[in-house]
This record gives structure tokens, sequence and C-alpha cells, in this order.
């Protein structure tokens, strides 16, 4: 992918006071920023792109400071000061006094995603938020009135249509909180009680599956049904939530991962060489095993009967498992 020199994105590329970009001059900046694993010399992208980039090492810790977890601090200046370049083969890689901080932040990382970008909190919070806009679309595509400030960027979004780099830069939370906040006086009854359950943190319960694969689609089948028996729409109201619905945030495993994005390091003293981080690190390998969550999210007001539910088809498991036993 390839900016045009004189695109509304060339706008928005810095300019260095004493040494002046051209405007042809911003098309690799641009090839760096957008295509990074197609950009020589691979070793410069690997910075804007790749396990070990610019990006994850920052966000965990803005992510810690902002929540308070302390699950995402490591030595970010360590890991820098051990920062070389392989010329050979253009890659990044950590020489070996930076082992132990690199191990830190991937547990630092794995850590952050189990407490806090999958928290259940979190994740239910983002199922309400998730509801309300797929009803407030739906009723717009279907003719109905759904109040949106006028000529703004929000309203392009209810009609789907692309918005421009800049009007994409002006949305954020705010505007979403807003019309939330709006919608809390609709006519329509879901989008109304949707919204404000949202601003109140009126949020769905959240139970993880961790029930035999056999037995999801049963339990599924039965949870969804109470919701619907409790007056509740289940496509708004019963949300199955799984960890393939955040792909930025992909914990680190090799077989997984291009071998330009993977993490070297430099192993051994006296005859060093440069290595995948899992042919060296134990830790690493603990961690290739990553973190997958399946849950679902559902109104308080039938967690009884989910739990219920949930519950009968464990307890019916573990008479299946004792009757083999015995």
């Amino acid at each position: 992918m390839r900016f045009a020199p004189f695109s509304e994105a060339g706008a928005f590329l810095p300019v260095w006071p004493s040494t002046p970009l051209s405007v042809p001059d911003a098309a690799p900046v641009f090839d760096l920023v957008v295509s990074a694993t197609d950009v020589q010399p691979s070793a410069l992208a690997q910075l804007v792109s790749s396990q070990l980039d610019v990006d994850r090492m920052d966000y965990l810790l803005r992510d810690s400071l902002m929540t308070g977890a302390k699950y995402g601090i490591y030595d970010l200046e360590w890991i820098i000061n051990a920062l070389a370049i392989d010329e050979a083969a253009d890659r990044i890689y950590v020489e070996a006094r930076g082992l132990y901080a690199v191990e830190e932040y991937l547990q630092a990382r794995y850590y952050m995603f189990r407490q806090v970008y999958f928290h259940r909190t979190l994740r239910s919070a983002e199922a309400v938020l998730r509801s309300i806009i797929r009803r407030a679309l739906n009723l717009h595509e279907n003719g109905f009135d759904v109040w949106h400030a006028p000529g703004t960027a929000f309203a392009k979004i209810l009609r789907r249509e692309t918005l421009t780099i800049t009007e994409h830069l002006q949305v954020d939370d705010s505007d979403f909180v807003f019309h939330v906040k709006q919608w809390q006086h609709s006519p329509d009854a879901i989008l109304k009680n949707l919204s404000d359950r949202f601003i109140h943190r009126r949020l769905f319960k959240a139970i993880d599956l961790d029930m035999p694969a056999s037995e999801k689609d049963e339990f599924l089948d039965a949870a969804r049904e109470a919701v619907r028996r409790a007056g509740f729409d289940p496509d708004y109201y019963f949300i199955e939530d799984r960890a393939s619905d955040v792909p930025y945030y992909s914990y680190y495993a090799a077989e997984r991962a291009e071998p330009k994005t993977h993490i070297y390091v430099e192993s051994g003293y006296a005859h060093p060489g440069i290595l995948e981080i899992s042919e060296v690190s134990n830790v690493v390998k603990g961690l290739q095993h990553g973190y997958e969550l399946h849950r679902v999210c559902f109104p308080a007001e039938v967690k009884d009967e989910v739990y219920e539910i949930y519950h009968r088809r464990g307890l019916r498991s573990e008479g299946v498992k004792a009757g083999v036993e015995h």
C-alpha cells in the first residue's frame, strides 16, 4: 500500500524543521508505516511492525499506568540498550544481556491480556456497546429515525459511509458516549434499554465456557432460549465473546508469526549466535500456548437461569466421568 504524494494523508506527515522533506520523500515513510513487512531495510521496519515494535512497548507501559495494573511494567530502557542490528540478515535482535528484559516484556503482555484486556467487565462493556451500535445501524438502515448530530462524522457512520482521514481522526470515544446518552431517550425499546445499561454501568454478566467442546452448542442453545424467554432479543442481549475479536493483539507465538516479525536474541558469549527467542528461552516456550477465551455475555436479570443451565451441564459431565471411572 502506498499513499499518493499529494493525498490527504500527506498533510499529516511531520516535517523536521532543519531538514524539510520534499513531497516525494514522503512515500518511503508512508510505506514504512502501512506496509512495514515489505519495506527495506527490514531492520528499520521491524521497529514499526513486529513482535517487539515501538507501539507494543509503548502501550503496555501506558496502559499499566492508566489502569493501575502493575502487570505491564518491564525494563524498557534495558531492552532499548540491548537492541542491535544483524546487518547480514537485515533484522533487529537483542543482545544476550537483554534476554531477561525481553522475557519480562513478553510476560507483561501475557498478564495484561489475562488481567486487563480480557477482563470480564471490560469485555462486557464492549459487548453492550457493540449491541448498541449494531441496533442503531440496523434501525437507520430500515428507515427508523435514529437521533444523531447532523453534519458530523458520526452521521456518516450511521449511513455506513466511508470517512475521510480527517473525519476518522476527529471521531473519539466522546462522540460515541454523547450519542449513547441521547439514545437513552430513543422510542426504540432495545436501543433505549441498551444505552441506559451502558451509561449507568448495568453491564452484562459474563461466564467462561470451560466445558468440553461437545457440550458448548447445547449450552449455547439453552442459554439463548432462556434469554429469549425472559423477554430479551438474543441478537442484542446474548453475545458470544472470543479472543479473536481483538485481531491487533496477539500473543507471541513463533509458529504463528511471520519470520520478519519474530524476536531474535543473541545466544552464547564464547561463540555467540542469533536465534529465535523460543529456541533460547524456556519462559517464552511456556507462553507459546497462548490464552484464548470463549465467553457469553447476557443481562443480569437472567443470570440465575443461565447459571443453572451452566452448572447442570457441568454436573452432567462429572456424572459421565464418574461412570467411566467406575
